[in-house]
């Protein structure tokens, strides 16, 4: 499900304050940067408040945010749910015990991990993330958290790549976004 179908002006506030950045981090990439979005305090909180509205009162113990910008979209989001904030961090980044999964990117390769006991099987989770592009962050973090038991009850993105197909790949798990990209 899309919440820009809607054409909710919240919806049209949140795109106008995102900045599109040609050939970033490399040619032919058109980077969505929300940096900007951040700058505007009643565009970044109706963003955070549009996820709370869908995901209050679901059962959602886990809210999974995926390095970098998941974290900036998943903490206030899981203290408004009533859940705990996962980081799910790029390799090397979290002291202890850690689970891993390897995942192709729109350009290149890379992991994410979480620690071990972080998740207890049963959980009910969500997972955020700033953007969809080919889906592999998302199907890594799903991956993580089905591994140690958990549910994923859907993944959230401010911001969707629709050329790109990731939406395809997440194999019939819902995914939400507040926009499309321009």
């Amino acid at each position: 499900m899309s919440a820009y179908r809607d054409k909710d002006p919240l919806i049209h506030g949140i795109q106008s304050k995102i900045r599109v950045v040609p050939n970033f981090p490399k040619p032919g990439i058109m980077f969505q940067d929300i940096t900007t979005l951040l700058l505007d305090p009643k565009a970044f909180k109706d963003t955070v408040d549009l996820f709370v509205e869908r995901y209050k009162g679901k059962n959602i113990s886990v809210v999974a945010g995926i390095e970098a910008r998941g974290f900036i979209f998943g903490p206030p989001i899981a203290l408004e749910i009533g859940a705990k904030f996962v980081p799910l961090r790029k390799p090397k980044k979290l002291p202890g015990k850690v689970i891993s999964e390897e995942y192709v990117l729109e350009y290149g390769k890379d992991c994410l991990e979480m620690h071990v006991g972080a998740v207890e099987p049963g959980e009910r989770a969500l997972v955020v993330d700033d953007l969809i592009a080919t889906g592999g962050t998302l199907c890594a973090a799903m991956q993580l958290l089905e591994r140690v038991g958990a549910e994923v009850v859907e993944c959230a993105c401010v911001i969707e790549l629709p050329d790109l197909k990731g939406r395809e790949r997440l194999n019939g798990k819902p995914l939400y976004v507040l926009v499309e990209s321009r």
